[in-house]
């Protein structure tokens, strides 16, 4: 296929592009889940409300570190926080983030294990 062959003019894909505000949103997003630890924790928080001594626990990483990367995914809007009693739950904040993370880590799972994608 050739460009020529595209009818899709320039203006119709200039109408097609996002808002410079979801750009950064999205941004941010993605930037919070390129690190390991954050990723991991998210990947964990996943599944349902967990404390910070659970997560310590099963990331092996300290306490203070795993404290700061919540509090990052926080303020990005990523995590949510709960009071109980003299504990914090955190979880996943939505829907649309816990996709975003089940989706990014199966497709990398797809890819480490050789595994066709699909559609």
């Amino acid at each position: 296929m050739y460009a020529r062959d595209n009818h899709v003019g320039a203006s119709d894909l200039q109408q097609r592009l996002l808002d410079d505000s979801k750009v950064v949103a999205a941004t941010e997003m993605l930037r919070m889940l390129a690190d390991g630890t954050r990723l991991r924790l998210m990947w964990l928080l996943v599944d349902g409300e967990h404390d910070v001594t659970a997560l310590v626990a099963a990331l092996g990483v300290a306490r203070p570190a795993v404290s700061q990367h919540l509090s990052k995914l926080r303020l990005a809007g990523l995590v949510a926080v709960r009071r109980e009693g003299r504990h914090a739950l955190y979880a996943v904040r939505d829907g649309y983030v816990q996709r975003l993370v089940t989706g990014v880590l199966h497709a990398a799972s797809h890819r480490v294990g050789g595994i066709p994608e699909h559609d």
